[in-house]
């Protein structure tokens, strides 16, 4: 079983980039729990080195990652510039760009634009220590600029499809590494368009997908509300399914019904 070390970036006395009030310590622990619930769903042991508000250095992290002897290093930021609403988009960090490292920064590049994202690229940074210091392929996500208002509202209002984007990324990459066993033992496997607390709003997604000429059906789970999509034994029968829900423009990640 593939293992994925999830950062939640900063914390604690530590609140990193500061807009209005919010505080990117708290975007992106939200944004790793998110991602971690749909990995682990996905059968993908998850590691986070937090889980709630405390500080730790980045050597810390770094550590905590090498220890558990993860397959991939997963930081999660937020951007900012000197000037509010300067710049626009979401990037990853690399300590430098080949390998498996570079095919993730490319794929969780690529599914972020399609939740809404400009794609600022891949940036080497050799000096970062969460990033030098790990002894697996490490990425850090900027999950857009936290002082630019229209990369907040895509957060905000896309925030189910933002941590789907990054879990896809992650999934695809395990997958094209044989990294990520293809085969669900223990269940089906489905295409998500949506998750949500509210059962009203999924029942939405759900009349708008009936409408598209799909079939969709909700899963109740631990008080989320999932969309999916299909019952398949195998991840590639549902990647057919899956690019005709993204043609149609639908965020989607695979998921386990298990």
């Amino acid at each position: 079983m593939a293992r994925i070390v999830i950062d939640a970036g900063h914390g604690g006395a530590e609140p990193g980039a500061v807009y209005n009030g919010r505080k990117e310590k708290d975007d992106t622990l939200a944004l790793a729990l998110k991602i971690g619930e749909i990995l682990t769903a996905n059968g993908v042991d998850v590691v986070y080195t937090r889980t709630e508000d405390f500080y730790q250095t980045p050597f810390q992290k770094a550590t905590i990652g090498n220890q558990e002897e993860g397959d991939i290093f997963l930081s999660i930021h937020r951007n900012s510039s000197p000037m509010p609403n300067q710049y626009s988009g979401a990037e990853t960090l690399v300590y430098e760009n080949s390998g498996i490292k570079r095919e993730l920064g490319e794929n969780i590049n690529s599914e972020l634009e399609k939740a809404g994202f400009r794609n600022l690229g891949i940036k080497e940074r050799p000096d970062l220590v969460v990033l030098k210091r790990t002894r697996m392929p490490a990425v850090l996500v900027e999950a857009g600029f936290i002082n630019t208002d229209a990369d907040n509202r895509t957060f905000d209002e896309n925030f189910e499809e933002t941590a789907a984007a990054v879990a896809n990324g992650v999934l695809m990459t395990l997958r094209d590494n044989g990294m990520l066993d293809g085969t669900n033992q223990n269940g089906q496997y489905a295409v998500q368009t949506g998750a949500f607390r509210n059962k009203s709003n999924a029942e939405k997604m759900v009349q708008r997908l009936v409408v598209d000429g799909f079939s969709p059906y909700l899963d109740e789970r631990e008080g989320l509300f999932r969309v999916l999509n299909g019952q398949f034994s195998t991840v590639d029968e549902a990647a057919s399914l899956e690019q005709k829900l993204r043609r149609a423009g639908y965020a989607t990640v695979i998921v386990s019904r298990s």
